[in-house]
Parts: C-alpha cells; structure tokens; sequence
C-alpha cells in the first residue's frame, strides 16, 4: 500500500504504550504510592490540601520516568510519522516519551510532567531536572508555587488541546489507536468522532476494549508487536 493511502494518518496513544518501557500506570498493581492511590493525589483538592505532598509523589513520578527509555512502538511511530506527509499523534501520555523517541506533530491531551504552571500567574514552562530542589517548586517569575502541568481527576482538558485533537480526527483517513483503555473521556470519543466521518479505525491493544467494536481491524497484542505487525502488513499491502 502506498503510504499517501493512509492519510491523513492519526495515532491515539494510551498508557499501554508506555507500559512496555516501564512507566507504572494509574490502574496497575504499581499505582499505589506509599498509602495512597493515584487518583487520591492527582486532584486539585489533594494539591490545595497538601501541596507538599502531590509534589513529593510527582517527583518520584519523574524520577520513575526519566529512568525509562522509549520502546519499539514510540520509535517506530517517529520512523512512520517520518515516512508520511499529513501524521498527527495524540497522545493521553504526560511522560514526554513520544518526543525522545523523534515524534514532533504530538497532541498531548493531558499535558505533560515535564512543564510547571504557576498556580499565581498562570506561567509555564519547562523543567526537566530529576531530582527537584526546593517543593513545590517556585514560579520563576512570580516566586509562587507551581504545580504540574497536567490535567487532573476532576479537571477538564485544556479547550484549545481538546479543540485540535477533534479537528484532527475529523479530517483523518486512517486512526490507529494504541494501548487506551476507550473508557476515559473525551479522549474515548476521538476514535468515535473519526469513525463517523468515515475513516478507518486500527486497534491495538493487549485485550478488548469499548472501541474494538467499532473497528475496522485489532490486533490484539502489546503496543510494540502489534504496531509492527500492522505496519507489516501496510508493506505487504
């Protein structure tokens, strides 16, 4: 098959991505953290409550990830993103692996663990230093302190990120949507949006899912050996 037959060509990316190299997931056996859950300390609550505390669990989250490599699957969707000419990347990820691997046109739905937003000023930026100094870390600008630059349980997604990734699938001729659960929202809707419009929708993921019903085709395997049976099959083709 030609490569220009795919495109406009959209990856939806979830945490069974990253799992492969390692990254704990929320849902996993490795979500707890101490004696809490992931989901008691990713809430706007538990940061006004204890700061410290969110902070304290996010940096062991960095540390986890900046040990961590990109697998097989990040760097064969920058090899393919390479090789086409109309490639967006969605990704439900904060952990910055996509771009490591060389994936540049990247969505990042929930953000990223990598950039700080002041809770004053409203400023973000970079900060990629494992371990953190002082936490909560200070806003350069203002000294008041910064929070992740993530989306939380309870928050909702930044309307312009949200706005584009719709945009995006609603143009697409291709979606190959990897290792998400379909069942977080609004991130579930996007293979839903771009099935309507006609397009054809790849799943790849180690067991079933909302969305491998809507599907055209699933191979149901792990994000690195499924992507690259897949994109065997396009040479084949």
């Amino acid at each position: 098959m030609e490569i220009s037959e795919l495109e406009p060509l959209v990856i939806l990316t979830g945490a069974g991505v990253s799992a492969e190299s390692g990254i704990p997931t929320f849902r996993g056996a490795e979500g707890l953290w101490r004696t809490y859950r992931a989901e008691e300390l990713a809430t706007p609550t538990a940061f006004h409550r204890d700061p410290q505390l969110v902070w304290e669990f996010y940096a062991w989250r960095r540390e986890r990830i900046a040990a961590c490599k990109p697998n097989e699957a990040h760097l064969l969707l920058a090899e393919i993103e390479k090789q086409t000419s109309t490639f967006t990347l969605i990704t439900q990820n904060v952990d910055g692996l996509h771009a490591a691997a060389g994936s540049s046109n990247i969505i990042e739905l929930h953000g990223s663990i990598w950039r700080m937003r002041c809770t004053n000023c409203g400023g973000h930026w970079d900060d990629r230093n494992v371990p953190l100094g002082e936490l909560p870390p200070p806003c350069p600008n203002c000294g008041e302190k910064a929070r992740p630059d993530v989306v939380w349980f309870g928050e909702t997604l930044d309307p312009v990120v949200l706005d584009s990734a719709f945009e995006t699938v609603k143009n697409a001729r291709m979606m190959l949507v990897i290792g998400t659960s379909g069942i977080v929202y609004p991130a579930a809707e996007l293979p839903r949006v771009c099935k309507a419009r006609g397009a054809s929708v790849i799943e790849i993921n180690t067991e079933e899912t909302p969305i491998s019903g809507i599907a055209d085709q699933v191979y149901q395997n792990k994000a690195t050996i499924g992507l690259q049976d897949w994109w065997a099959d396009q040479q084949k083709n």
